[in-house]
Order: C-alpha cells, then sequence, then structure tokens
C-alpha cells in the first residue's frame, strides 16, 4: 500500500487556511451564460444524450489544451458543474453530459451499469473526436470515470475523483451508510419531484425545503445561493435513480484500481455525510499516480461547496 505523501492536504476552512469562503464568493460566471447556445444531443449507440459544451473554439487557445470532461453523480445532472464550466472554459474545451437516465437524457436501452457507462463515455468521446481527455467525476460520476481509466486507459490523460464511490458502497457499514443516506435522498425526492422539477428556483428560496432536499450532499445547504441550489433540484425524480443505485452498489473495482495508469487527483469533504472520507485512503493508497486534498468543513460536493479552491485545484492538477 502507498505510504502518505507530502500531496496529501488537508487544507482548513476559514483564512489563513487555502479552502476560503463556503460557497460561491461575488457573482458566478455560469449566470451570465446562455446555456441554450452550448447544448446539443449527441447520438451514442442509437441514443441521444444530452451535452453541453464550452470553449475549444477553432484556431483559439483553448483548443490545443486537453479537453475537460465533467461527469455527475447519483441523481445529478451536467448542472453539477456550473461553478467549474465557464471558468475552465476559459482555456480549455470542456463538456458535460447527462448520463442516460438522468437530467434531459433518456434511460438507456440496456439495464443501468457502471461498465456501461463507462462504455457510453468512451462512445461520446469518439463521436466528439476525443482521442483523450481529463475526466472529472462526482461520486458515481467519479465511479465511472475510475472505470474509464481502467476500460479504456487510452481515453484518460488525467482523472478527478470528487467523493467518489465505489469502496465503502461495495460491503459492510460503508454500504449500509451510504445505501441509507441515497433513500433518504430519493425519499426526500419521491412525491415532489414534479412540483421540484417546476418550481426549483421558489423550493430553492425556501430554507427549509432547501435544507431536506440537499443536506445529504452539502455541509451547508443555507450558504449556497438559492439559484446554484435550484439548478441542483432541478432534475429531481429521475427514472435512472434507484437502477444506478443497485449499479454502484453492485460493482467492484477495488481490486482493478492499480490498473488505473494516468496521474489522479483525489477530492474529499471532511464532513461528507454520504462517502466517508476514509475511502479517500482508500483510493489514494490503490491507485499508484495519485494525490489527495481534503477540505474541512465540506460535504460530498466539494466543486459547488469550494469552487474557487476547487477550480484553482484542478487547473493547477491539468496544467502539470
Amino acid at each position: 500500500m502507498r505510504a502518505a505523501t507530502s500531496h496529501d492536504l488537508d487544507l482548513p476552512v476559514s483564512p489563513p487556511g487555502e479552502a476560503g469562503p463556503y460557497g460561491p464568493a461575488g457573482r458566478s460566471p455560469w449566470l451570465d451564460v446562455d446555456w441554450r447556445r452550448h447544448q446539443r444531443w449527441v447520438q451514442v449507440g442509437g441514443r441521444p444524450v444530452n451535452v453541453i459544451e464550452l470553449g475549444g473554439s477553432p484556431g483559439a487557445q483553448t483548443a490545443r489544451r486537453q479537453p475537460v470532461v465533467f461527469v455527475h453523480g447519483l441523481g445529478g445532472s451536467w448542472q453539477n458543474w456550473l461553478e467549474q464550466l465557464p471558468v475552465t472554459a476559459e482555456r480549455r474545451r470542456v463538456l458535460a453530459l447527462d448520463l442516460p437516465g438522468f437530467g434531459h437524457s433518456p434511460m438507456p436501452a440496456q439495464q443501468i451499469t457502471i461498465s456501461g457507462y463507462a462504455r457510453l463515455l468512451d462512445g461520446l468521446l469518439g463521436e466528439l473526436g476525443i482521442e483523450a481527455a481529463a475526466v472529472v467525476g462526482n461520486s458515481m460520476g467519479g465511479f465511472i470515470g475510475a472505470e474509464l481509466a481502467i476500460a479504456f486507459p487510452r481515453r484518460v490523460e488525467r482523472l478527478v475523483l470528487v467523493s467518489a464511490a465505489g469502496i465503502s458502497t461495495r460491503a459492510g457499514t460503508g454500504r449500509q451508510r451510504a445505501f441509507s443516506a441515497l433513500r433518504r435522498l430519493e425519499t426526500a425526492l419521491a412525491g415532489t419531484s414534479a412540483w421540484v422539477a417546476s418550481k426549483s428556483d421558489a423550493a430553492a428560496r425556501r430554507a427549509r425545503i432547501r435544507e431536506a432536499l440537499m443536506n445529504v450532499v452539502v455541509a451547508h445547504p443555507g450558504r449556497l445561493p438559492a439559484p446554484l441550489a435550484a439548478e441542483q433540484i432541478r432534475g429531481a425524480g429521475t427514472p435512472g435513480f434507484m437502477p444506478a443505485l443497485q449499479a454502484v452498489l453492485d460493482y467492484d473495482v477495488r481490486d482493478r484500481l492499480s490498473q488505473i495508469a494516468c496521474p489522479t487527483l483525489i477530492v474529499w469533504g471532511r464532513s461528507d455525510r454520504l462517502i466517508a472520507v476514509r475511502d479517500a485512503d482508500v483510493f489514494a493508497e490503490l491507485i499508484p499516480n495519485s494525490r489527495k486534498v481534503v477540505f474541512a468543513d465540506t460535504g460530498h460536493m466539494a466543486m459547488l461547496e469550494r469552487p474557487a479552491a476547487f477550480n484553482a485545484l484542478l487547473e493547477d492538477f491539468l496544467a502539470q
């Protein structure tokens, strides 16, 4: 097992710590983007996939840099990466997708599996003419990114795992903890999904509703701006949730993590209620060329809870 190195960092929450403020500071760039201009449907295996793409225009400096693909987690959508997309697109071609069964992408023709989602990403990159990319995944998205790096290593030049599933979701008390937390999230969404989908702005402005819908995945729901929270809950109650949850719980990747050959950044929140921070240690031990960063007073979605610090960390990793 790999010993801890100087690259294993635990970032404090307040000055002079590097984590910075909780949530976005000032007006977020994503609020000024006309997202309709960047949305497209890509056919993969005969099924449409909703894709958002920014940056990398012909002749621009971004076109010569490594593309970045953002993969959301269970119950999520491409909007999980709103705080990253326009910022990263200043320097790179960036893509985010709705996995089949989530957001606006229809259910896949076949059963949802982690390996199937990895094949979908391989096919999507092929359709878009991308030989290889940096892959950034949160929760289930990190699990899928790890599988992609193992099964299709040519596709992944760098890998970022943000509170990735795949370790404690497989066995013992960790599996039960993750299952219970995810079922609480599913229960919170059940029966309100139609209302939430149509009234997400109003829901996000109500502190009690925002707390009920987001307290499993972020440490401080009330400290996130209402527009950002609204975008996170807009796609509530999608049909892929329960099949994908079963896929996460059933698939085993631990014994294959040593096959990941690309540089890997592991990012976690010390206060993650969904997947315990000890899983970050396991990923760091099993993935050979990896670096671990843990944010204090941060939950399951560090990219939304600490966007400035996360974006700086991501760019530094990608530029290496």
